[in-house]
Parts: C-alpha cells; sequence; structure tokens
C-alpha cells in the first residue's frame, strides 16, 4: 500500500510518500513561511524527485487536528482536493497521535504537547505495549500502538496532574515542550525527558505510517466527507461570540432582506420550514406583523403574526439553537403586545405541535389558555395541534 502523507497542523510542514516497508520520500521545512506557501510545492517536488504518478498512490492521510487553525484548513483543503481529483480515500489521522508514533516502541507514556495558547496545551497519552504484540517468527514481537488518552485540549496543571497520577515515566515532544518546559521540570513527580530534536516535530513519515495501520483498521473517509477536528474554537470565533453575548439586543421590523437568513433558520430548525419565497410573501403582506430579533447584527430570531377583524394569529416564531433559553423570544412577545394594544388588536391565537412541551410551556408563561386540538393538523411528521389564545386589554 502507498500513501502521500501531509501535516501542516504546526509550525512544521512535512510531506511524504510511504509504503509499508519503507520511506519512499519525506520534505520537512520549519521555517517562517506559511503553509499556503510550501505544501504543494514540496508535494510537487518529492512526486518529481521519485518519478511518481499520484494515480498510483491508494489513499491521502492528512493530520487531521489538532493544531493550528490556519494550517489545518490548507493541510485538509489539499487533501480533500487531492482525494477528489485522484478518487482516493482520505486518512484522518489525529495530529498528537502522529507525534506519539516518531517515539515509535516506547514503554513509557509519550504525551506530546503542542501549544494551544491561553495556557492550554493539545496533548494526549500513548504507549507501545510489548505484550499484547504480534508475533513474527519465533522469538520477534512487535510493538503495539496503545492510545491511553484520547487527544484533547487541558490546561498545563491538570495534565500534570494527570501524568502524576499515572505515576510512570514520561517522554514529551512538540512545539509545546520549550513554551512550558520550566512549568513541566517545576511540578512533575514522575521521571521524564524530552524526546530529541529528530523526533520532536511533525513528521509526514511517521504519519503516513500509521495512517496504514489506521486504514487497515477500517479508519478512513471519502475526500467528500472529510474536515478537520480543531477541538476547540478559533480566538476569532471566541471573541466573536462572546461580542454576540453582551450585545444588546434589538427587537426591530423584519425586512425583506432578511428573508434568506430566515430561511436558512427554518431550514435548520424545521422540518416543514418555509421557504424564502413564503417568507418574502409574508413581509409583503399588509395585514402582517413581522418582527426580527438580532445581537451584533446578526438575525437571532423571528416572529410572523397575521391579523384581521381585531385578532392576531402567530404564524411562528423561532430563534436560533444557540441563542434559545435567553429571554430573546419573550422579549420578541412583549414587543408584539405593544404593537398589537397600538393596533387595537384584542386577541392572539396560535398553534402548536401537541408533543412539543417547551413551547406550549412559553406560551402559558405568557398568558395562553388552552382553547382545544385540531386533529392531524401537521405534517412531517403527522401530529395534532393544540390551540391556544390570549386576550389583550387594549383600552
Amino acid at each position: 500500500m502507498k500513501v502521500l502523507a501531509i501535516d501542516s497542523s504546526g509550525l512544521t510542514a512535512a510531506v511524504a510518500i510511504v509504503d509499508e516497508t519503507q520511506t519512499i520520500a519525506e520534505y520537512t521545512v520549519n521555517y517562517k513561511k506559511t503553509h499556503s506557501q510550501t505544501l504543494l510545492p514540496m508535494i510537487s517536488e518529492i512526486v518529481k524527485m521519485v518519478e511518481l504518478n499520484l494515480k498510483e498512490i491508494d489513499a491521502v492521510a492528512v493530520a487531521g487536528g489538532p493544531g493550528s487553525f490556519t494550517g489545518l484548513r490548507i493541510g485538509s483543503a489539499t487533501a480533500k482536493g487531492l482525494g477528489l481529483a485522484l478518487e482516493k480515500p482520505v486518512i484522518s489521522v489525529p495530529t498528537v497521535d502522529a507525534l506519539a508514533y516518531n517515539v515509535y516502541g516506547c514503554s513509557d507514556i509519550i504525551c506530546p504537547i503542542m501549544d494551544a495558547r491561553r495556557n492550554q496545551v493539545y496533548t494526549g497519552m500513548y504507549t507501545f505495549s510489548k505484550k499484547a504484540g504480534e508475533t513474527e517468527g519465533e522469538n520477534l514481537i512487535k510493538p503495539v500502538f496503545q492510545v491511553m488518552k484520547m487527544q484533547m485540549a487541558v490546561s498545563v496543571e491538570e495534565l500534570i496532574t494527570r501524568l502524576n497520577r499515572y505515576g510512570r515515566p514520561v517522554v514529551f515532544l512538540g512545539d509545546g515542550v520549550p513554551v512550558y518546559s520550566a512549568c513541566l521540570k517545576e511540578s512533575l513527580k514522575v521521571p521524564y525527558s524530552f524526546a530529541p530534536s529528530y523526533m520532536n516535530r511533525q513528521r509526514a513519515a511517521a504519519l503516513g505510517a500509521l495512517g496504514i495501520v489506521y486504514y487497515k483498521a477500517g479508519r478512513y473517509e471519502s475526500a467528500a466527507e472529510h474536515k478537520p477536528e480543531y477541538l476547540r474554537v478559533s480566538q476569532a470565533e471566541r471573541e466573536r461570540a462572546l461580542r454576540e453575548k453582551n450585545a444588546k439586543l434589538v427587537i426591530r421590523e423584519l425586512q425583506e432582506e432578511d428573508a434568506a437568513a430566515v430561511s436558512e433558520m427554518e431550514r435548520q430548525l424545521f422540518s416543514d420550514g418555509w421557504s424564502e419565497k413564503g417568507i418574502l410573501e409574508t413581509v409583503k403582506n399588509p395585514n402582517t406583523i413581522c418582527l426580527a430579533a438580532e445581537k451584533a447584527e446578526k438575525l437571532i430570531g423571528y416572529l410572523f403574526v397575521y391579523f384581521v377583524a381585531g385578532e392576531g394569529e402567530i404564524a411562528k416564531i423561532a430563534v436560533a439553537r444557540e441563542n434559545q433559553r435567553q429571554g430573546i423570544a419573550r422579549q420578541m412577545m412583549k414587543e408584539l403586545e405593544r404593537i398589537c394594544k397600538s393596533r387595537r388588536i384584542g386577541k392572539l391565537m396560535l398553534d402548536v405541535r401537541q408533543s412539543n412541551q417547551t413551547a406550549r410551556a412559553f406560551y402559558t408563561s405568557q398568558g395562553f389558555a388552552l382553547d382545544g386540538e385540531r386533529k392531524c393538523f401537521y405534517e412531517k411528521p403527522s401530529e395534532d395541534a393544540v390551540l391556544m389564545s390570549k386576550e389583550i386589554m387594549y383600552w
């Protein structure tokens, strides 16, 4: 079996061509250049050097994360593109698994640490068992790679506590070693060592070799299915989430230009969601009240009401999943009631799926009372509707 291996998960960029018995070619660069500049030229160079037709490879192995967000995206996109073009599967190898595989045959705890910033590391715990290995000949035993603790993002303090609890010798490697070596030396109570320079960073050859092991175990996917595993959100995403959480909630009139965003939320939240065309027709209807809830200029909720002859029917109220249980629906209902009073709408009605206990409890808390049922009203799936209403005093 022949595999093209790619690792751009950290500062080091590495590519290799390996088979089950040898490393055919390997190219590693640990220098201040972006992987978008180096990765494809490196692949091109080793392919040219060994006169390989890429159609001859059986799979593409790639560091699947964790690691640098940008680096993982570049590596993942490269592997995905090659896999799609060559119609080959992708072997997504956890980055710290591949790092640990550098220290082949070691029976100590192998602990790769990648600097994840904010006093955290991406890590895992591994070892090679010589007792449960495969016999090859009379006396030769092949060490078996064992995952003691799957990859994770933890604080350095928590990692040290776990290692001290194990009470076994530890070997460290990865770009987190120079960052946290002083802390490790100060707090570790078990014997430890640091891997030498030739095995302490990402090696595409090790990733490819482990990729073959994982492939034989059925751990591969189509190129279309592949995506990297980040373990935690990026700094930019954390900052955006914090801004959105702390932003002021705005309840406003829903506009035609909101229809696409509402349609996408409908698709995510409901099996029988409204189409963008239906939403636009509702917004344009003069006998509707259409409200939008937004934070940091992002639509996070909406409400539609049809009204006639002093009565209104709530046709839809929804809040994005990540923003639920924050009082947003309650604020939209409060604004709706204010509008109803100003327009002399004296009654609000609605229907809700019988099984939707959360929504029924919410409407009851808003002063809605049970009016009756409507059999087989809903589709996808078929279900009875519970009818509810509320009187609004506007005089």
